[in-house]
């Protein structure tokens, strides 16, 4: 294992509780009982008011716990009334191999942009909230690796050490149930600059107007060099660049130019060489996902557009959306930006699922043919039946998925195959 012993120092000697069972939470388990056997641990999930639920290792009242490496689904504040060094799986990686990693984050996009990187630079590692965990990928490292990691929210707000090359592609109104404010969460995104150190790289969007905003008021905190970008000011050979790209959208016409970027940076290569490769990248699911054409109308899965600004973004890269799904989990978004473009740009049919969808329908008032539905086995044939032939449906929700599935995957998932079965 590379830099095992730099690993192993982080770990030994310390009483450690793994807070959370989930794919990172079992990751941390197996390599501790690898790396460093010998130590105290515990694996909990916490169920209300404080208390646990031992899930393995071992457990004593008495443990006063000096490490606590926290999962990403569990709130930092809940953690505030206690003493130890509070850390996550994705600061020990970054602490150890920070300067190989090339890391993205954002509201919306990461995932396609740190797939369009690793796709860019053959050989390099894809890890991270992509769903592959950091420490999953140790016996691949060596001394010349490249990592491209994902990286949520949850994962960069206790970090120590930001990767060498940082990627922040936007902000928006997100994760409001889990922080006790906007700026909190905007915070914990601003730690993939804030904690780099001179030398390194921080590529960040200025069309976003949050993002640009707290930048200028940060930027003196920021020790790495800053890369700004613009769809608005390109060069003649990066405008040719993104003719190539396959992807709908303006905001994927940004991904792709920050990952080019990125890419040439990386490789020492001039950007043009990264034509053909960006040509050749397919999608990612549930990312304006063409189910297919069925009865005669196209149907899109945009299930991980879970704010506003990602279903606006989707409605104007399609260009014609005849029937659009909206709603799911409410988590107190402001729908303002939605409803307001929804009056500007109407659609012919529209579908209010869940709270979130309830919301949005009685901000919006207007006189479409509506459906007020939670249950896609219905909410599926009544888009084919008002769709008109050659139409499209877009399912592009505004929300999160947690009120009826267990995540934009599942949801995505499952209203494929009720397609599938019309």
């Amino acid at each position: 294992m590379y830099r095992e012993e730099q690993l192993k120092a982080l770990l030994a000697g310390r009483r450690i509780l793994i807070a959370g069972y989930g794919r990172e939470g079992k990751s941390a388990e197996r390599l501790i009982q690898r790396l460093v056997p010998e130590v105290q641990y515990s694996v909990a999930t916490q169920v209300e008011s404080g208390k646990w639920k031992v899930e393995s290792g071992e457990w004593r009242e008495d443990w006063p716990f000096d490490m606590v490496i926290k999962s990403p689904g569990i709130p930092t504040f809940q953690f505030s009334i206690f003493n130890f060094q509070l850390t996550s799986l994705t600061d020990l990686f970054l602490q150890v191999y920070g300067d190989m990693t090339i890391g993205v984050t954002g509201t919306k996009g990461k995932s396609t942009t740190a797939s369009l990187i690793h796709h860019l630079l053959p050989g390099s590692i894809l890890a991270g909230n992509i769903g592959i965990p950091l420490f999953d990928i140790l016996d691949d490292l060596r001394e010349d690796s490249i990592v491209v990691a994902e990286l949520s929210c949850h994962q960069l707000e206790n970090i120590y050490r930001a990767p060498h090359i940082s990627v922040l592609l936007n902000l928006f109104q997100e994760h409001l149930d889990h922080y006790e404010s906007y700026m909190g969460y905007k915070m914990a995104k601003m730690q993939i600059a804030l904690k780099q150190q001179a030398g390194d790289h921080f590529f960040y969007c200025t069309d976003n107007e949050e993002l640009r905003i707290l930048i200028e008021n940060l930027k003196l905190k920021i020790e790495s060099a800053m890369h700004p970008y613009t769809l608005n000011d390109i060069s003649d050979e990066e405008h040719e660049l993104l003719k190539s790209c396959p992807l709908a959208g303006e905001h994927n016409r940004s991904n792709a130019l920050v990952a080019c970027r990125v890419a040439s940076l990386v490789a020492c290569q001039p950007i043009f060489n990264f034509q053909f490769p960006i040509s050749n990248f397919k999608g990612l699911r549930h990312r304006l996902e063409k189910v297919g054409v069925y009865h005669g109308i196209t149907w899109y899965n945009d299930s991980i557009s879970t704010i506003p600004e990602a279903t606006i973004n989707a409605v104007r890269a399609l260009g014609r959306v005849d029937t659009l799904i909206l709603g799911g989990f409410d988590r107190g978004i402001d729908y303002t930006p939605l409803v307001d473009f929804l009056r500007e740009h109407p659609i012919q049919n529209l579908v209010f699922v869940g709270q979130a969808g309830r919301r949005i329908h009685s901000s919006l008032l207007t006189p479409h043919s509506s459906l007020v539905e939670n249950d896609y086995t219905k909410i599926v044939p009544w888009c084919a039946a008002h769709t008109p032939q050659g139409g499209t449906v877009l399912l592009s929700p505004a929300a999160a998925s947690y009120d009826a599935f267990k995540n934009f995957e599942h949801r995505g998932d499952f209203y494929t195959e009720q397609i599938m079965k019309l």
